[in-house]
This record gives C-alpha cells, structure tokens and sequence, in this order.
C-alpha cells in the first residue's frame, strides 16, 4: 500500500505560520488515514520555527533550487533568513519520507516550503509566480511524487 506524506495543516493541524490551518474538503485524506497511508508532517515545525511565526518568502528573483544551493535567502516579513530552517525541515521532510515509505506527498499550495507549482513572489504583497518550496524541491530531487491539495484526484488515480 502506498503511503502519503501529507503537510499537517491540510489534514487541521494548527501549525500554519499564522497559527491556523488549510483543511481540506472532501473524503480522500480522511479515507487515506484510515487506511494507514497518511504520514502527518509540518517541515517548518519540525526545524523548530514556532506558531504563530512571521510569514516567509523565497526572496524575489529566486527560486527553492537557489535556496537549497546556499545562492538565496528564505526572508520572513521582519528580514530575518530563516533559510537554515526552512532546508532543514525539508531534510527531515525527505528523510521521514523515505524512512516511511512514502512515495507521495501532498503539500500546501504557495507555501514557501511546500509550494509545489506556486509561491510568492518575495515581496510579501500577496503576488504569486510559478515556482515550488523548498520542501516540495527536496521531495521531488529524492523521487517523491509531490501534489498539492488540489490535485487530490490525480493523486487517487495512481495509488495501488
């Protein structure tokens, strides 16, 4: 059986930077955790940045591959790099992934972690640009097939 790793805040986990969550409507993910599929993992958590936190973003004019190859800065709105945390939570994201069996992944949509097709675009005005997080960038460099919440169907179309 194919397991999931699938971002904590789809799945109502308070661990959003702003201190709330992306639950998903819809019967898949609660019929994949009863089914022993689904692996809970928030990567911005577990590197030890704290709820509520400053809202991040992958500076302008970069991208996650920039990041990961130390030639860009992941900037929360105060200025601070939070880089070192944002790579770190997406090493123990591929790490328990791999760990578990996962070969999926479900990640939230314009995250600077889990961004799979978009992101912001660095300026903190709410614009988005094609692009993915760090977190979806790491998973899909290990062989993990990354899908955001929006592509649950096609998700549920290649699972055995």
């Amino acid at each position: 059986m194919d397991r999931i790793l699938v971002s904590a805040c789809l799945l109502g986990q308070k661990v959003r930077y702003d201190g709330g969550s992306v639950p998903v409507a819809g019967d898949y993910l609660t019929c994949w955790q009863a089914q022993g599929r689904v692996l809970s993992f928030c990567p911005e958590m577990a590197s030890g940045l704290q709820t509520p936190r400053l809202p991040a973003e992958i500076e302008p004019l970069a991208d996650a591959e920039k990041v990961l190859a130390g030639q860009a800065r992941v900037l929360d709105a105060g200025g601070n790099d939070v880089s070192a945390a944002f790579v770190r939570g997406a090493e123990m994201a591929r790490d328990r992934a791999v760990q578990q069996g996962c070969r999926f992944a479900v990640l939230t949509e314009k995250s600077p972690s889990c961004g799979t097709t978009r992101t912001y675009d660095g300026h903190f005005q709410g614009r988005l640009i094609a692009g993915q997080g760090i977190t979806a960038a790491v998973l899909r460099a290990a062989g993990v097939r990354v899908f955001s919440q929006h592509q649950l169907d096609q998700l549920a179309a290649e699972l055995t």
